[in-house]
């Protein structure tokens, strides 16, 4: 399948969690939430592993590396759900359009990627585009939501070097193999924290849109959306797989007129086009 085929799927699955996320982390504590998340995707992609036959062996000497990936994965999910608790989805957007910036100066230090002008003039334009975009659709200065921005610009540093520090895995296993393991060894080190906490909630109490939202959380961000970014990952230049997320809030204001009657405006339109043409320069760069 052609990589930017991919990437386009993957930006459409990742879009609409900045969103789902919101709405879930009001009625489900953090920690059970990303457990029950770990959990769900744990369960898919073993299931996957086995109708494949694909083997989870993995070399010894990788073994660390396994468990760094898998550390980043669940510190991203735990602190992202619960920086949401405390900001907005749109201020939750615009600071993983930040993504790009973080993984291009990871990716020249760890894996010697170059820093071309072109590819950083695409990402420079590419976040410009998402501020046209997000400030119109309620980005906050607020002090009140400090706590919340700063622990998700935690949350997009672990994306960040999840993505850097994965690439090498990606291209000795693959994609099905390392998100596989990293998803499930992240699990297990959660386990020990939310065990009780999880078993404890009052279940009851969820709306079936809760439930929606956590499987989605589970099976549309955990798995489908990681196996992408992954798949793509061992494909294109770490960098420039990164400014595709540039594009998920744009995406999501598109699905907010489809299911949510957002209306379309001018500055929408602008902000849209400079992000495109900050993706398309830096994938020439």
């Amino acid at each position: 399948m052609n990589v930017y085929v991919v990437l386009l799927l993957q930006t459409l699955t990742a879009s609409a969690t900045h969103i789902v996320a919101k709405g879930v982390v009001q009625d489900v504590d953090t920690l059970t939430l990303t457990f029950l998340r770990s959990l769900i995707s744990s369960a898919g992609l073993l299931l996957f592993v086995f109708w494949r036959g694909t083997t989870l062996r993995v070399e010894r000497a990788d073994y660390g590396r396994i468990a760094f990936l898998a550390a980043l994965a669940t510190l991203n999910q735990l602190l992202y759900l619960y920086g949401m608790k405390f900001t907005t989805a749109a201020n939750g957007a615009l600071l993983y359009a930040l993504t790009p910036v973080f993984v291009l100066l990871l990716s020249s230090f760890f894996l010697k990627e170059r820093i071309t002008p072109k590819k950083s003039a695409g990402i420079f334009l590419a976040f410009t585009g998402v501020v046209v975009v997000i400030f119109e659709r309620g980005i906050s200065l607020s002090s009140e939501y400090n706590h919340g921005n700063f622990v998700i610009l935690i949350a997009v540093t672990c994306w960040a070097l999840f993505t850097i520090k994965g690439k090498p895995m990606v291209l000795k296993y693959g994609a099905t193999r390392a998100t596989t393991l990293a998803t499930v060894a992240g699990g297990l080190m959660l386990f020990p924290f939310a065990i009780v906490p999880t078993v404890s909630f009052p279940y009851a109490q969820l709306s079936r849109l809760d439930w929606a939202g956590i499987f989605y959380l589970g099976i549309g961000t955990s798995i489908i959306s990681y196996f992408l970014w992954y798949y793509a990952l061992k494909r294109i230049e770490a960098g420039k797989l990164a400014v595709f997320s540039n594009g998920q809030p744009i995406v999501a204001a598109i699905l907010s007129v489809i299911f949510l009657d957002y209306t379309i405006t001018g500055n929408f339109m602008v902000g849209a086009a400079i992000t495109i043409v900050g993706v398309v320069l830096t994938q020439f760069g």
